[in-house]
């Protein structure tokens, strides 16, 4: 099982795993610099498609080998992205990653029926990873990106798509914890019922490969003192390896409130429900979250 980023990269080299990454309009700096170095410890070919000018001033300036990256020249913004789209969608690309675009011209790009990533009466929804240094190993959490408020048919696909990306990671049976704003069983709070309804669903195995329980307030899914003083038996309460929260807000908080005030945490994420994995990653976020998101793409991949 790998509980920390370190151990992904470690597992990606020891087995030799090396996808083909390509770029939508991958012009700036710490895009650049996330795909030079996943190239640089073997688990990508990189290919840039942007302005090659852009790309070639970027890489002078930070002594980029650009030998090292496939650049496919398009200084049309939007261009850029359907054509990196395009390069995925014909099997040239096994990860897709948003650059410097604007995220509505990336999903619309992905979305497109003819030549984009989502299968037909598919679900787009986003699985973001966290290593922080006071849990005991990584948490798997939806959707903090895409789906605002999920209907039940929704949440039972997002808890398929965090299970996956979960046992990429070598968790054989993930533990995922239906959130809610209390572990009792409140009919006033939809949250906490369909929470009851997923633990049911999961108890007889028709959420695959996984333990669930819910409805689990946060504390109680996560920090085991919680779980004593309250007395709850449980098998995923304080040891959850997936979250699944209720809405885009809550998951939302939760992961900016992990990444802004809790030191050295590391974070990463892809987009899921796609033909292969797409990272929407954030325009400002550092080079070292991106190549975090591009390392996970490629185990999931």
């Amino acid at each position: 099982m790998i509980s920390n980023f370190s151990e992904l990269f470690t597992q990606l080299k020891e087995k030799g795993i090396c996808k083909r990454l390509v770029v939508a309009w991958g012009v700036d700096e710490h895009s650049i610099e996330a795909a030079y170095k996943a190239v640089e410890l073997g688990i990508v070919e990189a290919t840039l498609v942007g302005d090659k000018a852009k790309i070639e001033a970027v890489c002078a300036e930070h002594s980029f080998d650009l030998n090292k990256l496939n650049v496919v020249d398009e200084p049309v913004e939007l261009k850029a992205v359907s054509k990196a789209v395009a390069l995925v969608h014909d099997g040239q690309g096994d990860v897709l990653m948003k650059g410097l675009c604007s995220t509505d011209k990336f999903l619309r790009a992905i979305l497109n029926k003819e030549c984009g990533l989502l299968p037909p009466k598919g679900v787009l929804s986003h699985v973001g990873i966290i290593e922080n240094p006071n849990y005991h190993k990584l948490l798997f959490v939806s959707d903090i990106a895409v789906i605002p408020a999920p209907d039940f048919r929704q949440k039972v696909k997002m808890t398929g798509y965090l299970t996956t990306v979960a046992r990429s990671f070598g968790i054989a049976k993930p533990k995922v914890a239906f959130i809610a704003a209390s572990e009792q069983m409140l009919d006033s709070m939809p949250a906490c019922m369909e929470g009851a309804m997923l633990s049911t669903m999961a108890s007889r195995g028709q959420l695959g490969a996984c333990i669930g329980d819910g409805p689990l307030a946060l504390d109680v899914a996560i920090d085991q003192e919680s779980v004593q003083i309250k007395g709850l038996k449980s098998e995923v309460a304080g040891d959850a390896d997936c979250l699944l929260f209720p809405n885009i807000e809550s998951a939302n908080v939760f992961w900016k409130t992990n990444s802004k005030l809790c030191k050295d945490v590391k974070q990463g994420g892809m987009l899921v429900g796609t033909t292969a994995p797409c990272l929407l990653v954030s325009r400002a976020d550092s080079a070292e979250a991106k190549l975090n998101s591009i390392a996970a793409a490629v185990m999931c991949a």
